[in-house]
């Protein structure tokens, strides 16, 4: 059903220039994206893995196309009421904006003197040629060889994308989001009564994800203090990660559906959703190991965590960035290398959460039961 063009964008102008708010459209296109990466990473709802697992072979393919090869032309530079008003705008814009999308991301990340778009699209060797300057090896080439054949004709680019992100949306999004919007709605709320516009934006990131941007994650802190607007999105899906999306004048923090403490009244789905992600950290033998490794030994570099554990580096880098992402290791860059330490403040406070939790649970049972 065609939406209403006054559905379509949501003003952004008279809003607070740092704040928690829904953006349905990143949201979901952050949890698509989730899914292309399902066999890399370890720490994702459990609702990626069992969404990864359902899809057919040629979706799986299909999503790894689209959310890898053309990422940036899935991503939402505005605010939208909905993912299908999202979509509805995907479908009626230039095909060629939807090509450079991607183009213009990528000339972002070049150093030097930036190609034209013809030189960059000249033939399938420039193009990977190009990436390589841009990314390094941190690409795919399989990917980019199958994207190459879309970024030359952007009409096929466009029909793709749109068709792709509208058969997931209703085939696996779109109950899905049901679900969980009310959750997300309550921890948008949660923040409803903090002014962050008034705090330092570094300050604002850690209020609001709860714990520092800066440290891991520092070339964020000019996007931070340069965007006109700030927008925290809470996820149901993202674990203990946080993601960036940049848009014309807006810069959207993805983070893991949580309450601050001193929240006015008390959500308890957030804190069970915030608790299942940082036990699921330490419900894994392997990352256990780590952390008893790290602790024993005191900062310990990736190699010997590596060496001492025996494990293969794609393995390491997975549990150490769950870890990290947790906020049960600290992370730092000590002569070339990243090196990790215990941070035992946050295991205590884990503790200390749980068993308030389990204490509030308790009392809410005795009152259920004890209604005089």
């Amino acid at each position: 059903m065609p939406i209403a063009s006054s559905e379509m964008l949501i003003p952004q102008d008279s809003l607070p220039t740092v704040r928690v708010a829904l953006e349905p459209a990143q949201s979901v296109q952050h949890s698509l994206s989730l899914l292309a990466r399902a066999e890399e990473a370890s720490g994702f709802d459990e609702w990626v893995y069992r969404t990864h697992t359902a899809m057919t072979p040629d979706e799986r393919d299909m999503n790894q196309l689209v959310m890898v090869g053309f990422y940036y032309a899935t991503q939402p530079r505005a605010g939208y009421a909905s993912f299908p008003a999202y979509l509805e705008h995907l479908a009626t814009v230039s095909p060629i904006y939807v090509r450079n999308k991607v183009l213009d991301a990528y000339l972002r990340w070049t150093p030097g003197e930036k190609p034209t778009y013809d030189e960059i699209l000249a033939d399938v060797n420039s193009f990977l040629a190009f990436l390589k300057r841009g990314f390094s090896d941190h690409f795919i080439p399989e990917i980019e060889r199958r994207a190459y054949t879309y970024l030359i004709d952007p009409p096929a680019l466009q029909q793709l994308v749109v068709g792709h992100l509208r058969a997931m949306w209703y085939k696996h999004l779109a109950v899905e989001w049901e679900r969980v919007r009310p959750m997300l709605q309550k921890a948008v709320r949660a923040f409803d009564g903090v002014d962050l516009s008034r705090m330092d934006r570094a300050a604002a990131a850690e209020y609001v994800v709860g714990r520092p941007l800066v440290n891991k994650e520092g070339s964020w802190c000019t996007d931070l203090e340069e965007t006109q607007q700030l927008i925290f999105v809470p996820s149901a899906h993202i674990g203990p990660y946080t993601a960036k999306m940049k848009g014309d004048h807006q810069t959207w923090i993805l983070f893991g559906a949580r309450q601050p403490q001193d929240a006015g009244e008390a959500a308890p789905e957030l804190t069970r959703a915030e608790l299942l992600v940082r036990l699921g950290a330490l419900a894994d033998d392997t990352r256990l190991n780590i952390l008893k490794l790290v602790a024993d030994r005191g900062e310990s570099r990736s190699q010997e965590i590596m060496d001492l554990l025996d494990l293969s580096q794609s393995g390491a880098s997975r549990h150490l960035q769950q870890l990290s992402a947790a906020g049960f290791l600290s992370e730092r860059r000590c002569n070339g290398a990243k090196c990790y330490h215990l941070n035992g403040e946050r295991v205590d406070d884990t503790l200390a959460a749980l068993g308030a939790y389990l204490a509030r649970a308790e009392t809410t049972v005795a009152r259920v039961a004890n209604p005089h």
